[in-house]
């Protein structure tokens, strides 16, 4: 018998660790050195991989991500921005007019000197040649020497490549004139967790990557400032602007320089490049140095870096400590787009433009570098999360946004907008899958911001900015999934919520509650609330008598099992008994002669992702 007992606390425990969404994590430590060419715009580089296999599998086969192979006539890429019908207009050119448009790829038009190139020449693995081949954004290599579970292996390359024309995030000469503008410029491993190989191929979207440690020496020019990823490790022999104060930087005749940065625990490494970069900089309390990089709008970029320093110390608060020893916002780019330790930012000609981009780039440091996401499955975890504390640092620290305004009202027109279109589609759709950018966009950055807005609804405010914390704190550097967050949000209130995580992200159902009857019983009111739409929620309802007094009647929904505290605490509130999803109406009991009473409204404040505002208001 306790042989049985002792097999099956076993087999217990083996199906609870089976059961952990990601219960280890891979180790890619980069060693590379690159030569980069800035007249021609062409780099050859050498890296050398310490692989280390955490997972329980065997691995035979590794593949390797060539982003710049994207920007290639004929490519994935090129072909989506022609298929699409509404294709990134950065991409391409418009032919025809802002009403009716005709778009023309800008890959398309790419000469061999313009097109992005990344190629391996040579490849081995622990001194023994391994064999790989090119498919396009991907590369596959052939280990001569499988992989086991828990060990290490070593893989060298040497590669070169072309930087393209500046189309999408990375290329030469951005918008704003910076010559190098270097992301996804490397061969980067292919993350590898529970789920196998994510082998996704470079049409545009966002990314998911190996946590690591990376060396990087990179030698160009010596005219060129450079920024990046990392802490500089000969900032007094690079100078401009990195070295200590009263060093004198050494003269050189050579006609490069070679900039060695290292940067750890990172999954990504991006660096930019300019003659003409200034660099500001600044120490922080804690040690930590934020750097500034710029060439165009200098006074909007002078003038945004102690609103940013007043941001970085409120994330710092409001989800948790930083934990790198600095962070770069750089001009570069085609827009913002963030990166390990740094961000490329275009433009700047308008201060609210630029703050805002800063803001929310910044703040993706927490959620897409330092818990990182799978963004080709769950980009609104990433960009619905930033956009939602961008959004309260605009209004709570910098003051963009009124204190008497709601903040998110921006997210829930966007969403309505599309749920009125018919475009919308389930969030669980991967990234590259969705039939426009208009229904992708949507659910990234504003349906994701409107899942913690409704969390806040269910469970009310100050358990979701607990649940923030404390995701950051169980998950940081732990690629965390949509269930390890509602897990955490459950602990945290003690209410049932993988309905809410199922219902709201993972279909496209819509919520639409009404106020279907109100009856005289007596000295006592009946009302009668009815369901419309499939997406469940509790009520909050507001009846106002002829005096002008006002009572909150919270109608819970059954299926959370537990209540949220009074949200409006300038409101008597009543408690009735919980409404189950599958009665499709509910009815309750007022203590209030019909003829008393002015008005009755559902979710007057618009909390609630209810997408009909005009059946929840009773009026005598």
């Amino acid at each position: 018998m306790r042989k049985i007992l002792l097999a099956l606390s076993i087999f217990a425990f083996t199906l609870n660790a089976i059961a952990q969404e990601n219960p280890w994590q891979q180790q890619a430590d980069y060693q590379m050195n690159v030569t980069m060419d800035v007249k021609n715009f062409q780099y050859k580089g050498t890296q050398k991989l310490t692989y280390t296999n955490n997972s329980p599998d065997t691995l035979r086969v590794v593949f390797y991500h060539l982003y710049f192979n994207a920007f290639q006539p004929n490519s994935e890429m090129d072909s989506k921005l022609q298929s699409i019908p509404d294709p990134d207009r950065r991409m391409v050119n418009n032919l025809g007019t802002d009403k009716n448009p005709i778009y023309e790829s800008r890959i398309a038009k790419l000469s061999p000197s313009e097109i992005g190139l990344l190629r391996i020449t040579a490849m081995s693995q622990d001194g023994q040649k391994a064999t790989f081949s090119h498919e396009s954004t991907i590369l596959k290599v052939t280990l001569p020497t499988p992989i086991l579970p828990h060990s290490k292996t070593v893989l060298d390359m040497t590669f070169e490549g072309q930087v393209p024309v500046m189309i999408r995030r990375a290329g030469r000469n951005s918008p704003d004139g910076v010559a190098l503008s270097m992301a996804q410029w490397y061969p980067k491993m292919v993350a590898y967790d529970h789920q196998g190989w994510h082998t996704t191929e470079y049409l545009g979207r966002e990314f998911y990557g190996v946590w690591g440690n990376f060396d990087v020496k990179i030698t160009l020019d010596k005219t060129y400032v450079v920024a990046g990823s990392g802490v500089l490790q000969n900032p007094n022999e690079m100078g401009c602007g990195y070295e200590d104060k009263g060093v004198k930087i050494p003269q050189t005749k050579a006609k490069t320089k070679t900039w060695h940065f290292v940067a750890e625990r990172v999954h990504d490494f991006t660096w930019a490049a300019d003659p003409q970069f200034t660099h500001d900089k600044h120490t922080l309390t804690d040690g930590k140095t934020i750097h500034f990089f710029y060439k165009k709008y200098p006074e909007n970029w002078k003038r945004i870096q102690p609103d940013m320093l007043k941001v970085f110390d409120y994330f710092n608060t409001l989800i948790g400590k930083y934990p790198w020893p600095q962070y770069s916002f750089i001009q570069g780019g085609d827009g913002g787009m963030e990166y390990a330790m740094c961000t490329l930012m275009e433009g700047g000609k308008k201060y609210e433009s630029l703050v805002g981009t800063a803001i929310h780039e910044l703040a993706h440091a927490w959620f897409q570098h330092l818990l990182a996401t799978d963004e080709a499955a769950y980009p609104w975890m990433d960009e619905g999360f930033t956009s939602y504390i961008q959004t309260l640092a605009e209004q709570q620290v910098l003051h963009l946004i009124p204190a008497t305004n709601y903040p998110f009202n921006k997210a829930y027109n966007g969403y309505l907008n599309l749920v009125k279109s018919g475009l919308q589609e389930p969030t669980i759709t991967h990234s590259d899958r969705y039939a426009t950018n208009y229904a992708y966009s949507i659910a990234a950055y504003y349906k994701g911001q409107l899942f913690l807005t409704q969390l806040d609804y269910l469970m009310g405010n100050e358990a979701l900015m607990k649940t923030l914390k404390r995701y950051y704190r169980e998950y940081a550097f732990k690629n965390p999934t949509p269930n390890d967050f509602i897990r955490i949000a459950e602990k945290v209130s003690g209410m049932q919520l993988q309905w809410f995580l199922n219902e709201f992200m993972q279909t496209d159902h819509v919520a639409d509650y009404a106020i279907d009857k109100v009856e005289a019983k007596g000295n006592k009111t009946a009302i009668t609330l009815k369901r419309l739409e499939r997406l469940p929620l509790s009520i909050d309802l507001f009846v106002t008598d002829k005096a002008g007094k006002t009572q909150y009647v919270y109608v819970p929904l059954r299926m959370t099992y537990g209540e949220k505290p009074n949200t409006y605490p300038n409101y008597p509130r009543t408690v009735v008994p919980a409404w189950g999803w599958g009665n499709l109406t509910y009815t309750f009991e007022l203590d209030m002669p019909l003829n008393n009473i002015q008005s009755i409204v559902l979710d007057p404040n618009n909390r609630s992702v209810d997408i009909n505002r005009e059946n929840n208001i009773y009026k005598k």
